[in-house]
């Protein structure tokens, strides 16, 4: 997930606090309760797991992860280093260290890398026998959909949830109305008909916007339209019917004028200007909107992502995964099965706007209580992750963007530009 804007530099005091009774809760008779997090060998009379740990946060900053293992520590003893790994520099840094051996313990891995990853051995195989011991990392805590199918590669599970990231549609209910829309757009069309007359508007104002690094988003309006991208023999396929109505909605919205062109354009201001009052953003998004403008509250809103013959969304976000040749696999693990505690979720989400991937959190009434998050949760039930097809940004994706980006960019043919697709993804496969 690539994201484009700054968020929160700290953790909220209160965050922290209430973390840390979480950790520290206590049954009746004064001894500390069992979270989880606490590890079988402290229980067995084996040396409890030690660290230090070094785990990699992919973004530009590690303050927010630094704040909230604090609890962890405080509880554990268990020091925790977190290196902030760019996103454009991930995969060199992931390849580097497969290379050498030397990698960290823990690493965040976006679903869309997971079977690149997984297929260099570099993950810790995390069978049933390995995680018993950790209540909080059992498969049936996580929202269905999210275990088991974004977790494991060729039904070897090699990470466990965190971030639990679907699309919606963003939209400034006030513009929309000035304009005479009096709802979000259901459908596609509906959504292409809106963009056009939003875009009217004036020098510099557009109607919806598409990030041109959005890999996924083609291949959501190919899901939308009832199509899908891979075959049933597991084979990459885009040369389909809906494949091509997804790309003629893609190549008309840049055709009616109605998205930027600028490949810096940045879509929280573009949103909070107003400048493209139309998006299809994750969760995190929200947070960014309210952090960037405070003001706008009321006059902007989610909806679950528009119809051809169905509204199927992505579902991306990201999985925490251990490193096979790390020297403390029992601390890696104790850190994960506090991450997917549910007051350790419920945290993040308030901190970041990232959506939880533990049932109990997302149910949680600090989530509930906010309306977004029914939108959030019923698009969660209606979302696939993108195909585990070997490399997807470096190739599939990166195929996918190019030929589009050729057509909508450059002015190159279409039949042109899908017929290079359809060579560069040939023999590409899930298998």
């Amino acid at each position: 997930m690539a994201n484009s804007f700054t968020r929160r530099a700290l953790v909220p005091v209160g965050i922290v606090a209430a973390l840390a009774l979480a950790a520290c809760s206590s049954t009746g008779g004064g001894t500390p309760a069992a979270t989880g997090g606490t590890p079988a060998a402290a229980t067995s009379g084996a040396p409890a797991p030690t660290g230090p740990l070094t785990v990699w946060v992919m973004g530009d900053t590690t303050a927010h992860f630094d704040q909230i293992v604090q609890p962890f520590t405080q509880q554990t003893g268990i020091q925790v280093k977190a290196v902030a790994i760019p996103w454009d520099s991930v995969d060199q840094k992931f390849t580097t260290a497969v290379a050498s051996g030397d990698g960290p313990d823990v690493l965040q891995v976006g679903l869309s890398k997971l079977r690149t990853y997984a297929d260099t051995g570099a993950l810790l195989p995390l069978d049933d026998a390995t995680l018993a011991p950790y209540s909080h990392l059992a498969s049936a805590n996580f929202v269905d959909g999210v275990a088991g199918k974004a977790t494991a590669v060729g039904g070897k599970v090699v990470s466990v949830p965190w971030i639990s990231d679907t699309r919606v549609l963003f939209y400034r209910s006030d513009i929309l109305a000035a304009a005479g829309i009096s709802s979000p757009p259901a459908t596609w069309d509906e959504l292409r008909a809106d963009a056009k007359t939003l875009a009217g508007r004036g020098p510099g104002k557009y109607g919806y916007y598409i990030p041109q690094w959005d890999s996924p988003l083609p291949v959501e309006m190919t899901w939308d339209f009832g199509g899908d991208i891979i075959g049933a023999d597991g084979a990459v396929n885009f040369d389909t019917p809906e494949f091509r109505k997804a790309v003629d909605l893609y190549t008309g919205l840049y055709a009616d004028k109605s998205v930027p062109t600028n490949s810096d354009f940045d879509q929280t201001q573009g949103f909070v200007s107003g400048a493209t009052p139309m998006l299809v953003s994750g969760p995190y998004l929200a947070a960014a909107i309210k952090d960037a403008a405070p003001d706008l509250a009321g006059k902007w809103s989610v909806a679950q992502l528009p119809k051809g013959t169905t509204n199927t969304s992505l579902l991306a976000g990201s999985n925490m995964a251990v490193w096979a040749k790390s020297a403390h696999k029992d601390a890696a693990l104790t850190l994960l099965d506090f991450l997917s505690q549910p007051a350790t979720q419920v945290a993040w989400f308030q901190l970041n706007g990232d959506l939880p991937t533990a049932k109990a959190a997302l149910a949680d009434t600090a989530l509930t209580a906010d309306p977004l998050v029914s939108v959030y949760a019923a698009q969660l039930a209606n979302a696939k992750i993108v195909p585990l097809v070997p490399n997807w940004d470096g190739a599939t994706g990166k195929a996918l963007l190019d030929a589009l980006n050729s057509i909508v960019l450059t002015g190159k043919d279409k039949e042109a530009a899908l017929t290079s697709l359809f060579a560069a993804t040939k023999g590409q496969s899930t298998n």
